[in-house]
């Protein structure tokens, strides 16, 4: 079922503290128009510059996914896209006066609320969708970390956390549709291990944190030095560890809520795609880096797919015209006349078909031992296709006769062997005028484009 876009009714700010610069944040979420997408806006720099939350913007992935453009950064992006993308929004503009957003109790629960509070609407266009129907994975050897991708019903994820330590040991969580992820994910704090909390304390990096914004997992001694440090930071009178293996005066959401955490970015750095997904994710030891990876990934075939996609046609239909409705209207036969159906026709467009077989007189010669279709045949059956679309403009398409006037951006991406039954679809570039027709024209065979170009002909009378 295909829906619509959306984006939210009004605006709605959030004010809090950056947990790595430890400054105030102000963030304001606002409406934005269809096939906007999700933006950053920092309207702390002069001239508001725009990061576009595109995987491709992503320029390191340490503590946090950070996104630069031009110079110009958002860090720790993912739990604010995690709650835009679980609502379903599409389009939204994220207005922040500071390098990185709030990072409030270090879940995405205080976003989902206020762009509840804000309203959501649905847009007046439709929504591109991914759908997955085949299995792509992406794994970082060093690590083991590894991302797949199935076919599925909806949006679904599942993660599988080991950090090889006694104190965390084996989670999983898992997300049957988007509509549980206020309840079960977006509660889900954001934690780290005392080692890489004192890492973060040597270097300064912490100052916005508390107990009530990081779990933090002690998988090691905590020293006299450490303890004062993390007394100074979380502004406590006395650190120690609960018998769960956690720092003190916070309670877990739930016993898996590492997990669910994990499974939270993942929503958040895959929304970096650009597109939502209809599909499965089975994440095994995710991070940034590699969810990040695995979404530029995602990106590029989705960019090759849309580029090259394939239309599909039931050849087992009855076509709208056959090989004898189409000699009534071309002037062309065998054995140049290249197309065997037409199975759409309109004002605008035509779709046509040719079976492929080693009866064909070029491959007597094209080649022998090799047989391939020559390209300029391709272009010609295609041509031939918006023949019929031009001269359907005409009430006695008998006495005339079509005309080549140019052919450019011709491209071969396949080779056409025997065998293959090739689909051309053809589509009006400008209206046709005075007999003259400019199209777009593709060539397809094997659930691959094989060829495109742009044509030009005319008819004349004969």
């Amino acid at each position: 079922m295909i829906k619509n876009q959306r984006t939210i009714k009004n605006e709605v700010t959030l004010s809090g503290v950056g947990l790595h610069t430890g400054n105030d944040v102000n963030m304001t979420f606002k409406p934005a128009p269809v096939n906007h997408g999700y933006a950053f806006v920092r309207v702390d720099l002069e001239g508001s510059p725009v990061i576009e939350a595109n995987a491709n913007f992503v320029i390191s992935t340490q503590r946090g996914t950070n996104l630069e453009k031009r110079g110009v950064q958002i860090n720790t992006s993912e739990h604010v896209l995690a709650a835009v993308y679980a609502l379903e929004i599409d389009n939204i503009i994220i207005e922040i006066n500071a390098p990185e957003p709030p990072i409030m109790d270090g879940s995405s629960k205080f976003f989902i609320e206020a762009l509840e509070e804000a309203g959501i609407e649905e847009q007046d266009a439709e929504r591109e969708e991914y759908i997955v129907k085949e299995i792509i994975t992406y794994k970082d050897e060093a690590t083991g970390s590894e991302i797949i991708l199935m076919p599925a019903d909806e949006y679904q994820v599942t993660t599988i956390v080991d950090f090889a330590t006694k104190v965390l040991g084996t989670q999983n969580a898992s997300l049957t549709s988007l509509s549980e992820f206020k309840e079960e994910i977006a509660a889900a704090r954001t934690f780290s291990f005392l080692h890489e909390i004192e890492m973060l304390l040597d270097n300064d990096l912490i100052k916005g944190g508390d107990l009530n914004n990081a779990i933090v997992y002690v998988d090691k001694e905590i020293s006299p030095e450490t303890a004062e440090k993390l007394k100074k930071v979380f502004n406590r009178n006395e650190i120690s560890v609960n018998a769960n293996g956690i720092l003190n005066n916070l309670t877990l959401r739930w016993t898996n809520e590492a997990a669910r955490h994990k499974l939270l970015d993942v929503i958040g750095d895959l929304a970096l795609v650009g597109t939502r997904i209809r599909g499965k994710i089975i994440a095994n030891k995710p991070g940034h880096m590699v969810n990040t990876a695995f979404a530029k990934k995602l990106a590029k075939i989705i960019k090759t797919e849309k580029r090259n996609k394939v239309p599909h046609f039931d050849l087992s239909l009855p076509p709208l015209m056959d090989i004898y409705k189409i000699m009534e209207v071309l002037p062309h036969r065998p054995p140049f006349l290249l197309i065997d159906r037409i199975l759409e026709l309109s004002d605008k467009h035509v779709v046509g078909m040719k079976n492929v077989t080693m009866n064909e007189d070029f491959f007597v010669g094209h080649f022998p031992g090799a047989p391939v279709m020559p390209g300029v045949l391709q272009v010609e059956a295609m041509a031939q296709c918006g023949g019929v679309l031009v001269l359907s403009t005409v009430p006695d398409p008998e006495n005339y006769l079509t005309y080549f006037m140019k052919m450019d951006k011709v491209k071969f991406k396949q080779k056409v062997l025997p065998g293959d039954t090739l689909i051309f679809s053809c589509e009006l570039i400008t209206p046709i005028r005075r007999g003259i027709c400019h199209m777009q024209a593709y060539a397809y065979a094997n659930n691959k484009l094989v060829a495109e170009a742009q044509l030009m002909a005319q008819i004349a009378k004969k």
